[in-house]
C-alpha cells in the first residue's frame, strides 16, 4: 500500500515489487505541489512499501529545472533522493552514464549522481562538463543547498576527451555562481604532474562579459632588448562592445601601445578598430640612431548585414598610418615579411543607397599611401549618383510592339570628387587645404537599339559630358639659352565649365559554322562562332580658343609659342583638373573587332549507351580590335590588339594577349653623339610586303595537380569570412583572415592528401631598339605525410637573378587539443624560422612554447 503523502499516475498497469521488461513506461509522482515526471524504456518498478521507484533502460527524470537521463535511476519518495548510474554491458563496458542539466547551466556527464530534490544538495562522481570553452573532468563534486559546489580532484582542460591529454589539476575548490576558488593547482600532461603550479587560484565565472587584467608575455628582441609584450586591461563594456588596451615595453627604451575594440550587433552589423602607436629606439644610447622613431597605424573594418537595411549599405576598410610603421615595428610585431615589405596602404569608407525608383547614390572616402615615396592620395569625399535608363517616349499603357522612337533610352550619371596628392609631412599642414582639387562630371547618354534584318544588332546614340572645375591653370613659357623652354604654371581658383558631345553607331552579328566528322573516331564535330563588330563615332574639335577651353601658349614677353611646323601651341586650361577637359582635334573613327570561339564535340567514353557526347572548348574568345580615324592628319590606323584564352583540359588553361604595330620604322643616328635611334613613319608594313610588328606579347597559365584542393581552399576562405561577418573579430581571428588573404595556403586543411600547383607568366615588350622579356614562375603545394602531419611549401624562380625567389616551408602537426607549427624561410633577405607548440583553444592561448629567429637583423 502506498503511504498517504505519496501518489502516482502511470500509463500502463503494474504490480508492486515486480518488473515489466521490453515495455516503454512513464508516470508522474506528485509530492505536495511539486511534480516529478519520469519514464523508462525497459521497465518501471514501484516499491510501495519503501516508497521507491526504480527506472531501467534509458531512464529519464524531469524535476523543476533538473533534467536527468541514465541507464538506471531510482527515486526515494521518503528521503527525496534521486540516484542515477550507468551499467556494465556483456563486454564489461560501462555504458549509460548519467547525463544531467540544471536550470540555466550546460549539460554534464558523470559516472554516478546522488541528488536531494528537497534540499538541493547532492554528490557527483567523475563529472565531465563544459564551462565557457573549457572542460571539468573527474574527481568528486558535492552540491550544497545554497547552490555552491565543492569539488575535489578535478581537472580543468580545453581537451574535449573524458580523459584529457593535459589539464590543470585542482586539488580542491569551491564553485559559486560568479567565481571559482581553489586550493593548490598544478599542470598535468599525459597524467604526468609537472612542477608548475600555484598554492591557490581564483577564476572569475561571470554570466556576462567582465573586465580584467591581461598579463604580458615576456621575451627578448635582439635589438630592442628584453620585453613585456601585450599586457594591459580588457574592458567588457556590454554584450555588443568590448575593448583591449595593451602595451609593450622594451629594456632599451622602446615602447608600444594599442587600443583594440570589437563591436557587433547580430543581423545588423559588426566591425573592429585597432589603433597602434610605437616609439622605437635603435642603436646605442647617445648616437643619432637612438633618436625616437614615432609611428602609428589605424585599422578599421566594418560590414553591414545585407538584410539589415535593404537598399542601404555602409562598409569600411581602413589601413592608414605612417609609412615606416611596419618597417620600424617588424610588421606590428607580427614578424611577417609580407607586412614588412608592403608598399601600399589602402583605405576606403563608403555609403550607398538605392531609392525606390532605382536611383543609386554612393558616397565614399578612400585613400592610398605609397610607403617608399611616402606620398598620400586622398579622395574626400567621392560622390556618385546614377539614374536608371528610361524610355521618355514610351507609354505605360502601350499595346503591341514598341515603335522606333519608343526604343530611345535616356540615362544620367554624376560624379563629384575632392582629391589631393601630397606627402605625409605636408598632409596635416594648413597649406594642404589649398592643394585640394575638386570637380563635378555629368554624363547624359541617349541611345536606341534595335534588330536589323533579324540578324544584325544595331545601336546608335549621342553622349553629352559636362564638367565643372573649381581650379584651372595658366601657362607661361620661359626661354632658356642653349636649352628647351621652361613652363611656369599658375593655378587659378574659380568656377569654370566645359562640355563636349559625341555621336556613335554600331552593329554586330554572329556567324556560325559547323563541320561534322564520321571517320575520326571519338571526334564528332567542330564548331566555329565568329562575332564581328563595327562601330563609327564622331567628336568635333573643342580645342578652338574661341570656346574658352584652350589658350594659346605665350612667352613672358607676350610672343606666341610655335611648334616645329610653325603653328601656335595650345594648352587646355583644365589640364591636371579632376575630370580634365575635352581633347584636342576632331575625331571620326571606325572601330572594328572580331571575336572567335572554337569548340569540339567528342564522344563521352564514360557513357555506356554510346550516344553521350561532350563539348571541349579549344579557343575561347580569340579577338582582335582596332580603329581608323578618318580625320587624323597622320597615323590614321591605330595599333591592333589581340587577346584570347584556351582551356586545354579541366586543369590547364592559358590566357594570351598582344599588340601589333602596322607602321614601318626607320633607323638613324643623332648628330655627333652617333646615338642610334629608331623612329616611326606613316607607312604601313604591308606596303613593303611585311606583316605588322609585334610590340608586346604575353601569356599566363596555371595548373593544379589536385584542382579539388583549390576549390576547397576557396570555400574555406569564404567560410572563414562568413563566420567572421556574423560576429565580431578578435585580433587573432583578424590576423588569421589577413594571413589567409595574403597566403591562401596558410589555411591548413588536413582532409586533402596532397596538392601541387604552379603559375607562369611571360611578357615581351619591344620599345624599338631595345626589347625586354619578363618571366614569372610561382609554385606551391602541400602533402599529408600522415593524417596528422602536413607539409606546405611556397616558392618560385627568379629568371633575372637565376635563382629561387622567396621560399617558405611550413610543417603542421595536429595534436588533438594542441598543435605544433614550424615555419622556415631558408635563404634570401628574410631568413626566418619559428617553432610553436600551443593549445588550440583561445581560453588557454598563453599556454605555449615558442622558439624563433626573426628575418631582420634588427629584430
Amino acid at each position: 500500500m502506498a503511504s498517504g503523502n505519496f501518489s502516482y499516475q502511470q500509463t500502463g498497469g503494474f504490480q508492486a515489487d515486480t518488473s515489466r521488461r521490453n515495455a516503454q513506461t512513464s508516470g508522474t509522482d506528485t509530492t505536495g505541489t511539486e511534480k516529478l515526471e519520469y519514464s523508462a524504456r525497459d521497465s518501471t518498478v514501484v516499491d510501495k512499501a519503501n516508497e521507491i521507484i526504480y527506472l531501467y533502460g534509458k531512464a529519464r527524470v524531469v524535476y523543476q529545472g533538473l533534467e536527468l537521463d541514465a541507464e538506471y535511476i531510482s527515486y526515494n519518495s521518503k528521503t527525496k533522493v534521486l540516484f542515477a548510474r550507468g551499467i556494465k554491458n556483456a563486454k564489461g563496458k560501462y555504458i549509460g552514464r548519467p547525463i544531467f542539466k540544471m536550470d540555466g547551466q550546460g549539460t554534464s556527464l558523470a559516472d554516478s549522481i546522488r541528488y536531494n530534490t528537497e534540499t538541493g544538495a547532492g554528490n557527483i562522481w567523475e563529472v565531465f562538463t563544459e564551462q565557457e570553452g573549457g572542460f571539468f573532468t573527474g574527481g568528486k563534486a558535492k552540491k550544497q543547498p545554497d547552490d555552491e559546489i565543492h569539488s575535489k580532484g578535478q581537472i580543468f582542460s580545453t581537451c574535449n576527451l573524458p580523459h584529457p591529454h593535459f589539464g590543470i589539476f585542482i586539488t580542491k575548490g569551491i564553485v559559486t555562481e560568479n567565481q571559482i576558488i581553489t586550493g593548490p593547482v598544478y599542470l598535468k600532461i599525459e597524467d604526468i604532474p609537472l612542477p608548475i603550479g600555484l598554492p591557490f587560484a581564483f577564476f572569475p565565472k561571470p554570466n556576462k562579459r567582465s573586465s580584467g587584467v591581461i598579463l604580458p608575455n615576456p621575451g627578448e628582441d635582439a635589438t630592442r632588448g628584453f620585453f613585456l609584450r601585450d599586457g594591459g586591461y580588457y574592458l567588457g563594456l556590454n554584450d555588443y562592445w568590448d575593448a583591449k588596451i595593451l602595451g609593450t615595453i622594451f629594456t632599451r627604451g622602446s615602447y608600444e601601445g594599442s587600443l583594440y575594440s570589437n563591436y557587433t550587433k547580430r543581423y545588423k552589423y559588426n566591425g573592429s578598430v585597432n589603433f597602434r602607436y610605437s616609439n622605437s629606439r635603435y642603436g646605442v644610447e647617445g648616437t643619432p640612431e637612438y633618436a625616437p622613431k614615432k609611428d602609428f597605424n589605424l585599422m578599421w573594418n566594418h560590414s553591414q548585414n545585407a538584410n539589415a537595411k535593404p537598399g542601404t549599405n555602409f562598409s569600411a576598410s581602413v589601413d592608414a598610418g605612417t609609412s615606416s610603421f611596419n618597417e620600424n615595428t617588424a610588421g606590428g610585431s607580427s614578424y611577417d615579411y609580407s607586412q614588412f615589405t608592403k608598399n601600399t596602404l589602402r583605405s576606403s569608407v563608403s555609403y550607398g543607397k538605392v531609392f525606390g525608383n532605382g536611383i543609386n547614390l554612393s558616397i565614399a572616402a578612400d585613400g592610398s599611401q605609397e610607403t617608399q615615396t611616402k606620398t598620400v592620395s586622398l579622395r574626400l569625399p567621392d560622390l556618385s549618383l546614377s539614374v536608371p535608363t528610361f524610355n521618355p517616349f514610351d507609354s505605360k499603357d502601350r499595346l503591341g510592339e514598341q515603335k522606333w522612337y519608343q526604343k530611345i533610352t535616356v540615362g544620367y550619371s554624376m560624379q563629384a570628387s575632392n582629391s589631393i596628392t601630397t606627402t605625409e609631412d605636408q598632409l596635416f599642414k594648413k597649406e594642404a587645404l589649398n592643394n585640394f582639387k575638386n570637380g563635378v562630371n555629368h554624363s547624359i547618354p541617349i541611345n536606341m537599339a534595335f534588330n536589323l534584318f533579324n540578324y544584325f544588332n544595331f545601336n546608335t546614340g549621342i553622349n553629352y559630358s559636362e564638367r565643372w572645375a573649381f581650379q584651372t591653370i595658366e601657362k607661361t613659357y620661359l626661354r632658356v639659352v642653349n636649352g628647351g623652354d621652361v613652363q611656369k604654371i599658375d593655378t587659378i581658383s574659380g568656377f569654370r565649365r566645359n562640355g563636349e558631345y559625341s555621336l556613335s553607331m554600331g552593329t554586330s552579328t554572329k556567324i556560325y559554322s559547323t563541320a561534322q566528322f564520321t571517320k575520326f573516331g571519338n571526334f564528332k564535330a567542330l564548331r566555329h562562332v565568329m562575332t564581328p563588330q563595327v562601330s563609327f563615332s564622331y567628336r568635333p574639335d573643342f580645342s578652338d580658343v574661341k570656346r574658352g577651353y584652350y589658350k594659346n601658349a605665350m612667352y613672358e614677353d607676350g610672343s606666341a609659342v610655335l611648334d616645329q611646323r610653325g603653328l601656335p601651341v595650345k594648352y587646355s586650361i583644365f589640364e591636371g583638373s579632376v575630370y580634365g577637359g575635352p581633347g584636342s582635334g576632331q575625331n571620326a573613327s571606325l572601330s572594328f573587332g572580331l571575336d572567335n570561339t572554337i569548340e569540339a564535340k567528342v564522344a563521352n567514353p564514360k557513357d555506356t549507351t554510346g550516344t553521350g557526347e561532350k563539348k571541349i572548348p579549344i579557343i575561347q574568345g580569340l579577338g582582335i580590335n582596332g580603329s581608323y580615324n578618318f580625320l587624323a592628319t597622320e597615323y590614321k590606323l591605330s595599333n591592333l590588339s589581340f587577346n584570347g584564352r584556351s582551356q586545354f583540359s579541366e586543369k590547364l588553361g592559358i590566357n594570351f594577349f598582344g599588340t601589333l604595330d602596322p607602321y614601318q620604322y626607320r633607323d638613324s643616328i643623332i648628330g655627333t653623339s652617333q646615338m642610334p635611334v629608331r623612329y616611326r613613319i606613316d607607312r604601313y608594313t604591308w606596303q613593303e610586303g611585311r606583316l605588322p610588328r609585334i610590340t608586346s606579347f604575353g601569356f599566363s597559365t596555371d595548373y593544379s595537380l589536385n584542382p579539388e584542393a583549390l576549390k576547397r581552399r576557396n570555400k574555406n576562405e569564404e567560410k572563414l569570412k562568413d563566420e567572421l561577418a556574423t560576429g565580431g573579430m578578435t585580433p587573432e581571428q583578424s590576423e588569421a583572415l589577413a594571413k589567409v588573404s595574403r597566403d591562401p595556403n596558410a589555411f591548413v586543411d588536413f582532409k586533402i592528401p596532397w596538392n601541387f600547383s604552379f603559375g607562369y607568366t611571360f611578357q615581351y615588350n619591344d620599345a624599338g631598339l631595345t626589347s625586354s622579356i619578363t618571366n614569372t614562375l610561382n609554385f606551391n603545394g602541400d602533402a599529408n605525410i600522415t593524417p596528422k602531419w602536413k607539409v606546405q611549401f611556397n616558392s618560385g624562380w627568379d629568371f633575372k637573378a637565376g635563382t629561387f625567389s622567396q621560399t617558405s616551408l611550413s610543417i603542421y602537426r595536429d595534436l588533438h587539443c594542441w598543435d605544433m607549427s614550424v615555419s622556415w624561410i631558408p635563404f634570401g633577405a628574410y631568413q626566418f624560422y619559428s617553432v610553436d607548440i600551443k593549445v588550440k583553444a583561445s581560453v588557454l592561448q598563453d599556454l605555449k612554447l615558442s622558439k624563433r629567429k626573426n628575418y631582420y637583423t634588427r629584430y
